[in-house]
């Protein structure tokens, strides 16, 4: 664990007009550390957005106090802020006709100014960014015509040239493909240990922040927020926060989601995985009970019952509606 970069203490947090307060979050701790990518997990309108808000000084706390680096974040002016804190927005505007390498360079700005001429140190933190990203191959690539898992990491690439010591992302594999999510968030755990960043990732994605996590925020209506590491909140069952309900439940032993249907009927042997996968099917078809056992076999796979051999499972079912 490093240095805490970030800490919010006892943090009321919300929206004035007037004299009219309406909190949305109160009673908030937490901290953000140095050389780990932090989760922030929550459904939709409990205040992850507020809560991000407040982390980069956007938004002053009604109780309480946000400090970046052990001094409160009210007392940096916006442009010491932007050498310290930088952010990927969910759906930035991006001129098409830009290239990679101008958008990265682009991170560089609270260091150069607005006049965007780049020093030799300059030149060399944006050079870095690529080869960090991996997209040191696209620098002249123009942004309308890259893909968005590319697009993604050139992002990543200008938050990371302009060098500060925390990055926040908003939902950065929301649009990506199953191997962009895994690429990018895997990029940002490479990114945190290897140059000491205090990484936040707002995220659904409970899967993947489950492998490449090293801590959550778990963030739920009335309830205060929760952090620990990812598995700590898996085996004390304080993951089902995001869960609110009795439809759905975390399933310690399979590490998923599953429904809380009531139990199959069904006796089956076999394989430990392979029957896990066809119970799952028997109960997506609706089938609860079954009369005698259905042996599973594999190398090759088959399915037996009642005398019949099935090489498929989909075959089965059908048999069996």
């Amino acid at each position: 664990m490093g240095k805490a970069s970030i800490i919010g203490r006892n943090l009321s947090l919300g929206y004035a007009k007037g004299r009219i307060r309406k909190e949305i979050l109160n009673g908030l701790d937490f901290e953000l550390f140095s050389g780990e990518l932090t989760c922030l997990l929550g459904p939709n309108g409990v205040g992850k957005s507020t809560l991000v808000k407040a982390v980069l000084g956007q938004l002053k706390p009604f109780r309480g106090e946000v400090l970046l680096h052990r001094k409160p974040i009210s007392e940096y002016s916006n442009e010491e802020l932007a050498k310290e804190l930088s952010v990927v927005l969910t759906e930035p505007f991006l001129p098409g006709n830009m290239t990679v390498g101008q958008l990265v360079a682009m991170g560089r700005i609270p260091h150069t100014g607005w006049t965007g001429k780049l020093e030799e140190k300059d030149k060399q933190v944006v050079q870095n960014a690529l080869a960090a990203t991996k997209i040191e191959y696209l620098r002249d690539e123009r942004l309308s015509e890259i893909s968005d898992g590319q697009r993604q990491k050139a992002l990543i690439a200008r938050a990371l040239a302009q060098d500060g010591k925390v990055m926040v992302l908003d939902e950065p594999t929301a649009h990506l493909d199953l191997v962009n999510r895994y690429e990018i968030m895997h990029l940002l755990r490479e990114i945190a240990k290897t140059q000491g960043k205090s990484i936040l990732v707002v995220t659904h994605d409970l899967e993947i922040a489950l492998e490449t996590a090293d801590r959550f925020w778990l963030l739920n209506c009335g309830t205060p927020l929760i952090s620990g590491l990812p598995e700590d909140l898996v085996i004390s069952g304080q993951i089902n926060q995001l869960l609110p309900g009795k439809k759905f439940h975390f399933s310690v032993e399979k590490g998923r989601i599953e429904s809380k249907n009531e139990e199959l009927k069904i006796e089956i042997s076999g394989p430990k995985i392979l029957v896990s996968w066809i119970s799952k099917a028997l109960e997506k078809a609706g089938i609860k009970e079954l009369s005698g056992t259905i042996e599973v076999s594999e190398d090759p796979f088959s399915i037996s019952y009642k005398g019949v051999v099935y090489s498929r499972v989909e075959e089965f079912i059908v048999a069996n509606l």
